[in-house]
């Protein structure tokens, strides 16, 4: 690459951090716990292999991660999500984590479990993306950063989860989330772990499944625990709009062949 474009790599980054106007201590404080210095070089490193040009608002802010609206060099849209490291639950990480045989993590560095952390997130993305499920199209996922693909318009205002932005039909909607979980337990061999409204987006009334840090492998010791919890979260979820399953059967729906 030429020093021209690192130059202006450079620049960008520095916009990055620069550009959101930082009105109180509490911004601030949040503001250097997202852009640390290890941060901003991984988002250099990024912006160097063309990864990502801008940063260009915050999508969703959670306690252990921030989603933002990336734009790259050829003015495509990308969500850019940051693990936070000073704010991670490191022992939700690690339970997460534990009975995976993809992962053998025996480190209670931080970094390098939120590290881990994202690179689960990253594969559990493509697995369920293999299957046809729709999930946001990972890109690449380095140190405490995930770059993958932005859900919502081509003006880049973003899909919103289905807690603000309830769907038309109802119904409907249930019996497709109900799929996805089977399609997620049978073909994927995963079940998500934390199913709900917040994490499932409403994308022309299709429902996009996100954060899928925590999902596990149907062989680990807790995936029926987590399974069940998901069922029963999503089944509460649709009660106030009146609509009610038999939790027995969905949950036999989804396990069986």
């Amino acid at each position: 690459m030429n020093s021209k474009k690192v130059s202006k790599a450079d620049d960008n980054l520095q916009k990055m951090h620069n550009k959101k106007r930082i009105k109180s201590t509490e911004d601030r404080r949040v503001s250097s716990e997202v852009f640390d210095k290890q941060t901003l070089e991984t988002l250099y490193k990024l912006a160097k292999s063309n990864y990502l040009d801008l940063l260009h608002g915050a999508i969703s802010t959670g306690k252990e991660a921030n989603v933002f609206r990336g734009i790259t060099n050829h003015n495509d849209f990308v969500a850019v999500k940051i693990y936070r490291i000073s704010t991670s639950d490191f022992k939700k990480m690690q339970y997460y984590i534990q009975g995976d045989p993809r992962f053998n993590i025996k480190t209670n560095n931080k970094r390098q479990i939120v590290h881990a952390w994202v690179n689960k997130e990253f594969r559990n993305l493509n697995r369920l993306i293999e299957v046809g499920i729709k999930v946001p199209n990972p890109l690449i996922a380095k140190n405490n950063i995930l770059l993958m693909e932005f859900i919502g318009d081509s003006d880049g205002n973003p899909a919103l989860p289905l807690k603000t932005n309830p769907p038309k039909n109802p119904k409907g909607m249930l019996d497709k989330i109900i799929e996805i979980m089977k399609a997620m337990y049978q073909e994927a061999n995963l079940v998500h772990g934390d199913l709900s409204f917040y994490n499932i987006l409403n994308h022309n009334e299709y429902p996009v499944v996100i954060d899928v840090s925590q999902s596990v492998v149907v062989d680990n010791p807790i995936s029926t625990e987590l399974l069940e919890r998901d069922i029963q979260n999503i089944l509460k979820n649709f009660q106030k709009y009146g609509i009610k399953k038999d939790y027995s059967k969905v949950k036999e729906y989804i396990m069986s062949d």
